[in-house]
C-alpha cells in the first residue's frame, strides 16, 4: 500500500461518528438539490465561462453543461457574460464524457409553445409575420413556424401570393398539435368579425338619400362596387355623371375614397345601389332655356358614331349632331373625315327634348345654304359647264357644279338613239362635261340634268324620214342576245331584228350566223316613235327578193295563159287539124 493510500485509510478511521454523520446528512442534501433536474426539465443556469464555440452554464447539477454558441441570436449571444442566467433545457443527465447536455433553442421552443398555448386557449390574436409560399399556402412566422392555408389569407383569393412575403399580419390560430408540431393560422377569421360589426354599424344607420363615404372595391363594366364598411353596394355606370361615361375606369380606380348618395336599400335582399351624379342638380332642368332652338353654341366632340358625333355643350349635357347635318354637301361618308374626338366645333341648336334628354345639333347650318340660291342660279334650261363628274352608277352620272352641289344625269337623259346599259360605256369619272338644267328640287336638294338635250331630238323630224317602213338599210352587229339581233344603223341609231325575222331556224343558232362588226343589209318591219325603236327584218327582205325574181322570171316568158282550160283547147286544135 503506497504511502498516499494509507495516509487516507487513517484519516478516514480517524473520522468520527458525529463527522459520519454530518457527511451523511450533506450527501441526502445535496442529492435533493437535483431530484427536479429531470431529463426534459426547463431550467435557470449561471454561465461560467466561454470556451471557444461554447458556453459553459452550471444548473445546479453535480456537473456542468456546454451550450453551443449558434443557438444564440447575434444580438441576445452580445449580451451574455460570466455570471448571468440563461434558460437550458435538459436533454440528458450526463453524455459519455460525464457532461449534462443543455439547449438553449428547445428551452425557448418550450416556452413559446406554452405561450401559444395560451394564446389559442384564450382565442387571442397573434402577430404572423409571411415567411415563404409553399403549396395550397404560406409559411408564417409567430414564435415559431405555423401554416397559413390559402383560403384563410383574406375573404377573397388573393392572386399575387408572393406580395404578401415579409409582411406582418394579425391572426388567429385556429388549430394546433403540440406532439405534431402542427399549427394553423388563419387571418380570414380575423376580417369576417371586423366585416360583420362595420356592416352592422353600417346597416344600423344606412337609409335612402343619406351621403356616405366608401372605397371603391371593385370595377366592371356596367359600373363600380363600393365598400361602404362591411356591405357593398352598386354605382351604376348611368348614375355616375350626368355626362355621357364610356366605361367606369374613365371616372374611378380601385382604392378610390368616393362620396356617394344611397339611391335605394332593400333591407330583405341587402342590396343598396348608389349614385354620384345626384349629389348636383340636374343639368337638364332648365336646358330649354338654355339652348333654346336656332341659337348658335360651340361645344366639344366627345364621341364618333357611324351616323354622327356627339358634342358636349357642358358637362352633363351632350348634343348629337347626325351625319346629315355636318355638310350641304352629300359626301361625308363618315363623320371622322369632317372632325374628330376632342375637337372644339360650333353648331346651332336644332331642336330640344328634354324629357327625352336629346339635342338635335347642325354643323352645316353655321354656313348659308348654297341651295338657296341655286333655283335663281340654274333655271331649267339652262346649259353649264360641270367641274367634273363625280360619280358613275348604274342608273347615272354625278357632275360635281360647286361645292356642295351636285347634279344627276340619269341614263334615260344620256342618248336620244343609243341603248346606253351602263353610263361608263360613254362617260369616266373626272370627266368635264356640258349639261342642260332640267329640274331643280330645292326641298330635296336635287337637280336633274340632261346630256342628250344638248341637242335636238332626232326622233321628231329627222330618224322618222331616213327609216321608212320598208325602206332597205345596211347595219352593223353591234349585240347579239336571246330574243334578236341590234344593229346599229347610223350613229347612235340602233334597231332590232327580231329573232323570228332573222331566217335563222333550229338546231342553228344566231351566233352562228351572225357576228359582231358584220355588216347586214336588212328592210325597216316598223318604227314606234313613242318607244323610240325601230324593228327590221332580214326574212321579209329574202321574200321580196323571192317575188322579184318570180316576177321577172314569168316577164322573160311572154304573157302566155297557164291555165288547165287553155291547154285542153290547145291540144283539141292540134288534133283536128292532123286529121
Amino acid at each position: 500500500m503506497s504511502k498516499v493510500k494509507r495516509k487516507r485509510a487513517f484519516e478516514v478511521e480517524a473520522v468520527t461518528e458525529e463527522e459520519r454523520q454530518n457527511h451523511a446528512a450533506q450527501e441526502a442534501l445535496y442529492a435533493a438539490t437535483f431530484q427536479d433536474k429531470a431529463e426534459g426539465s426547463v431550467l435557470e443556469g449561471t454561465i461560467l465561462a466561454f470556451e471557444g464555440d461554447s458556453i459553459l452554464v452550471d444548473v445546479g447539477y453535480k456537473s456542468e453543461g456546454m451550450i453551443p454558441k449558434e443557438e444564440f441570436k447575434p444580438e441576445e449571444y452580445a449580451e451574455l457574460k460570466v455570471g448571468g442566467l440563461v434558460t437550458v433545457y435538459l436533454e440528458e443527465r450526463e453524455d459519455a464524457d460525464g457532461n449534462i447536455v443543455l439547449s438553449k433553442e428547445k428551452a425557448d421552443r418550450m416556452r413559446i409553445w406554452k405561450e401559444i398555448e395560451e394564446i389559442y386557449n384564450n382565442e387571442a390574436i397573434v402577430e404572423a409575420k409571411v415567411l415563404s409560399r409553399i403549396k395550397g399556402g404560406m409559411i408564417v412566422d409567430i414564435g415559431v413556424k405555423a401554416f397559413l392555408p390559402g383560403s384563410q389569407i383574406d375573404l377573397r383569393p388573393v392572386r399575387n401570393l408572393e406580395r404578401l412575403i415579409g409582411e406582418t399580419y394579425p391572426m388567429k390560430i385556429i388549430k394546433m398539435n403540440h406532439k405534431r408540431g402542427n399549427i394553423v393560422v388563419s387571418r380570414r377569421v380575423l376580417l369576417e368579425e371586423s366585416r360583420d360589426k362595420r356592416r352592422a354599424l353600417t346597416l344600423s344607420s344606412l337609409r335612402e338619400g343619406q351621403v356616405i363615404e366608401g372605397v371603391v372595391k371593385n370595377i366592371t363594366e356596367y359600373g363600380a362596387f363600393i365598400d361602404l364598411g362591411g356591405i357593398d353596394g352598386l354605382l351604376h355606370i348611368t348614375d355616375m355623371s350626368w355626362g355621357r361615361v364610356g366605361h367606369p375606369s374613365e371616372l374611378f380606380i380601385v382604392g378610390d375614397k368616393v362620396s356617394v348618395v344611397v339611391l335605394k336599400y332593400d333591407k330583405t335582399s341587402g342590396r343598396v345601389s348608389l349614385g354620384t351624379k345626384q349629389k348636383t342638380p340636374d343639368p337638364w332642368g332648365d336646358v330649354e332655356s338654355k339652348y333654346s332652338p336656332q341659337t348658335k353654341v360651340l361645344g366639344k366632340v366627345v364621341s364618333l358614331t357611324d351616323y354622327g358625333a356627339f358634342v358636349e355643350l357642358e358637362p352633363g349635357i351632350e348634343g348629337l349632331v347626325h351625319i346629315s347635318e355636318m355638310s350641304w354637301a352629300h359626301e361625308v361618308k363618315h363623320p371622322s373625315r369632317l372632325v374628330s374626338v376632342g375637337d372644339e366645333v360650333g353648331a346651332v341648336i336644332l331642336s330640344v327634348d328634354r324629357k327625352a334628354r336629346k339635342i338635335s345639333l347642325g354643323m352645316k347650318q353655321i354656313e348659308p345654304n348654297p341651295w338657296d340660291l341655286v333655283e335663281r342660279q340654274y333655271p331649267p334650261g339652262t346649259v353649264i359647264k360641270a367641274k367634273e363628274i363625280r360619280s358613275i352608277t348604274d342608273f347615272g352620272v354625278f357632275v360635281g357644279l360647286e361645292e356642295g352641289i351636285d347634279g344627276l344625269i340619269h341614263i334615260s337623259d344620256i342618248s336620244w338613239t343609243r341603248h346606253v346599259k351602263h353610263p361608263s360605256e360613254i362617260f369616266k369619272k373626272g370627266q368635264e362635261i356640258d349639261a342642260v338644267v332640267l329640274k331643280v328640287d330645292r326641298d330635296k336638294e336635287r337637280i336633274s340634268l340632261g346630256y342628250k338635250q344638248l341637242s335636238s331630238d332626232p326622233w321628231e323630224a329627222d330618224i322618222p324620214k331616213r327609216f321608212r317602213k320598208g325602206n332597205i338599210v345596211k347595219g352593223k352587229v353591234t349585240k347579239i342576245t336571246d330574243f334578236g339581233v341590234f344593229l346599229e344603223l347610223d350613229e347612235g341609231v340602233e334597231g332590232l331584228v327580231h329573232i323570228s325575222e332573222t331566217g335563222v331556224e333550229p338546231p342553228n343558232r344566231l351566233e352562228d350566223v351572225f357576228h359582231i362588226g358584220n355588216e347586214v343589209e336588212t328592210k325597216v318591219a316598223r318604227i314606234d316613235l313613242g318607244e323610240r325603236k325601230i324593228a327590221l327584218t332580214i326574212k321579209g327582205l329574202t321574200r321580196d327578193s323571192d317575188k322579184s325574181a318570180l316576177d321577172t322570171f314569168h316577164q322573160s316568158q311572154g304573157n302566155l295563159d297557164q291555165s288547165l282550160g287553155a291547154m285542153i283547147a290547145s291540144k283539141m286544135k292540134e288534133t283536128t287539124e292532123g286529121e
